[in-house]
């Protein structure tokens, strides 16, 4: 099986990176810049579960043309940002043609955009939790041992290239999932990620930070409760191992889970903020739900934008 991965940065890197070191046919689809490091320097993963430093086969749709590579790829993992979602859309044509795209944004948003582009019947679900990121010299940084990799049909015309994706994935070394439940497992991410990436931007903590403050661990749950609230209304309430889960999480004092949201605005980098506790929040606001946590940790990274935009370049 033919897989393309759209960016070599943190999760596709990651995914990706493993997947081409346990022999599957892996290209990545990268901007010059990117080529040329990983040309240089191979890909390099630092983690607790294993180092790796593996030459990786490249294409670019730089060159001048906006022209990317032919099609005959069977899946595409699709790890960019939310906010590069349209370039993205645009770099995978025609390379995308005919191919299971299985994208590991955040949020939900951005189905609607790629069954627009290539139709709802190419489009899987796709759910990646790991801590990562892509440190300033092109090192794939994990952070502890936590891996998940979970995509699944979203239709039953799906299943069998679903499940044939996840048998070709299995050597990887990181058990790629198939889930029947998929949108239900991408709206529980949707909740959990909203709650610790809005809260921990809004403190400037990690979940443990805030949990060892008087007020903090209550205002985690009151914001999960928050967007429990949506996802119940779109037909999804989070089941109960993902309460405990998350209730068990937002209680832990040691917990030093930085949400990559925070990352990134720590770094002074543009952030999700529109897809995930944005989006969250005009869910809320559809429904005639108060929201006021999602309502602050909005305002918060609206201001956090707006500052960012008006920096000189």
């Amino acid at each position: 099986m033919r897989i393309l991965v759209l960016g070599a940065g943190g999760i596709g890197g990651y995914f990706g990176g493993r997947l081409t070191a346990a022999g599957a046919d892996v290209t990545f689809l990268v901007r010059d810049r990117r080529a040329a490091i990983l040309a240089r320097d191979g890909l390099r993963i630092r983690s607790d579960l294993g180092d790796l430093d593996q030459p990786v086969r490249t294409i670019t749709r730089d060159m001048g043309t906006r022209e990317t590579a032919p099609p005959g790829y069977d899946a595409v993992l699709l790890s960019c940002k939310a906010y590069d979602l349209p370039d993205a859309i645009a770099s995978l044509r025609p390379a995308a043609e005919g191919a299971m795209i299985v994208p590991l944004l955040n949020g939900m948003r951005h189905l609607d955009t790629l069954d627009a582009a290539f139709g709802a019947e190419n489009i899987c679900g796709g759910v990646a939790a790991i801590g990562v990121t892509l440190e300033n010299d092109g090192t794939v940084r994990h952070f502890g041992k936590g891996v998940a990799y979970t995509h699944g049909p979203r239709f039953a015309s799906q299943e069998a290239r679903c499940a044939a994706l996840a048998e070709a994935m299995a050597p990887g070394g990181f058990a790629p999932r198939n889930s029947p439940a998929i949108m239900q497992d991408m709206w529980e991410k949707f909740v959990f990620i909203t709650t610790a990436a809005g809260t921990a931007c809004l403190m400037r903590g990690s979940i443990g930070a805030i949990a060892r403050t008087a007020e903090g661990s209550q205002l985690l749950v009151e914001m999960y409760e928050e967007c429990a609230a949506v996802a119940t209304a779109a037909g999804y309430p989070p089941r109960d191992r993902h309460r405990d889960f998350a209730r068990t999480g937002f209680h832990d004092k040691t917990n030093a889970n930085v949400p990559s949201m925070l990352r990134d605005l720590r770094r002074g980098f543009q952030v999700e903020a529109d897809h995930i506790v944005g989006d969250m929040l005009l869910r809320a606001r559809a429904l005639a739900h108060p929201a006021p946590l999602l309502r602050a940790a909005s305002a918060h990274l609206a201001v956090y934008q707006e500052e960012r935009a008006a920096r000189p370049a």
